[in-house]
């Protein structure tokens, strides 16, 4: 069952798989697959919005992730249950449905966790400038400020969007984002660990790794690089004039791309 359409086309979904997740979707006639949508840090579900109004083909499934936004009561954070709720997620679409799991950033790193502890979940992985310091760290990044997650939350907005952003914000949308700061420093946790959380090595399901031209883009060939050699299944792509949020910034760009991956793993399956 579904809720009436919010105004970004998503209609929230009263069949949630875990109790307390936010989940919204956009359906289509004759699906081909479903895409799920994965957020990353300081994000939310809702920023796939102009995303799935250009997704005709595929039904559109995207939700907050625990500590965040709507779903930001439910707990315990820790990536083992963000990549269980998404397990959920997935197993809730019938079974002769294909999944094309779709993760941006922090989403990306849950994507391929994911698909690594179930490889029948997806027939695709699609990730977009996923960060994974164990393999290739990118100066400039490093560990939280784990003391004040508020401090934090609101620092890595700045960082990554910018400080105008910020400064736009009204200040109960600047409270809504700094009491996601606890989860946004769970995530961070996570990919400073002194332990990787997965072997990218053993993942067996067809992957695209996807970055854009604006943001480190030596930096993130070097990566894909380095991926492909750990696991031949990871392939890569550029996308042109796109920063980190081309979801936000290039979407109809981006749905082409996913659509054309999509084409060309039915194509060598």
């Amino acid at each position: 069952m579904s809720s009436p359409p919010t105004p970004h086309g998503l209609h929230f979904s009263l069949d949630t798989p875990v109790p307390g997740l936010v989940i919204a979707e956009r359906r289509v006639d004759g699906p081909e697959a479903t895409i799920i949508c994965v957020h990353g840090g300081l994000d939310r579900g809702g920023s796939f919005a102009r995303l799935a109004r250009r997704t005709e083909r595929f039904d559109f499934v995207t939700y907050d992730r625990r500590g965040y936004q709507a779903s930001r009561d439910l707990g315990p954070l820790g990536f083992e249950n963000h990549v269980g709720d998404l397990l959920a997620l997935a197993r809730r679409e019938p079974g002769d449905r294909p999944i094309i799991l779709f993760g941006h950033s922090f989403g990306g790193v849950v994507t391929y966790g994911a698909a690594i502890v179930d490889a029948a979940i997806a027939q695709l992985v699609v990730t977009y400038e996923a960060p994974l310091p164990w393999i290739r760290r990118r100066n400039g990044t490093g560990t939280p400020t784990l003391e004040d997650p508020q401090l934090e939350a609101e620092r890595f907005f700045r960082r990554i969007v910018s400080d105008s952003a910020w400064e736009r914000l009204s200040e109960v949308e600047r409270d809504s984002r700094r009491r996601d700061g606890p989860a946004l420093v769970d995530d961070l946790k996570s990919l400073h660990a002194a332990a990787a959380p997965f072997d990218i090595a053993t993942l067996k399901v067809p992957a695209v790794y996807v970055y854009g031209d604006i943001l480190a883009p030596d930096f993130y060939r070097s990566l894909s690089a380095e991926l492909a050699l750990l696991n031949p299944l990871i392939k890569s792509r550029q996308v042109t004039s796109a920063a980190h949020g081309a979801h936000l910034s290039i979407p109809d760009q981006l749905a082409a791309l996913i659509a054309e991956l999509w084409d060309d793993t039915c194509a060598s399956a």
